[in-house]
């Protein structure tokens, strides 16, 4: 009876941690994730356009980081806003 009961703690056990909740670590590692793209999108557009200050990049090159450039900072306005807009309405909310 004693073996029985060793085997089923066990397999509780080893069971457990896929039933348990992740901690934040993954929303913390996408969080991350993003603000490490959107740096690189900024570096990337800023060597883009100092490389064609001094001729190294065709205009063509330049348009299309300054439009990838522009199109990372609205997205991430517009995040911030949402983020905002949420924090004041929880603010609104009754105790």
């Amino acid at each position: 009876m004693e073996i029985k009961g060793l085997s089923v703690a066990q397999k509780y056990a080893a069971a457990r941690p896929a039933t348990e909740p992740e901690e934040h670590a993954g929303a913390l590692n996408a969080a991350k994730n993003v603000a490490l793209d959107f740096a690189a999108a900024l570096a990337e557009g800023e060597e883009t356009a100092k490389a064609a200050m001094i001729g190294n990049a065709d205009p063509h090159s330049l348009v299309t980081a300054l439009a990838q450039t522009e199109l990372v900072v609205e997205t991430a306005v517009t995040v911030r806003n949402k983020v905002v807009e949420a924090y004041q309405e929880i603010l609104r909310m009754p105790v």
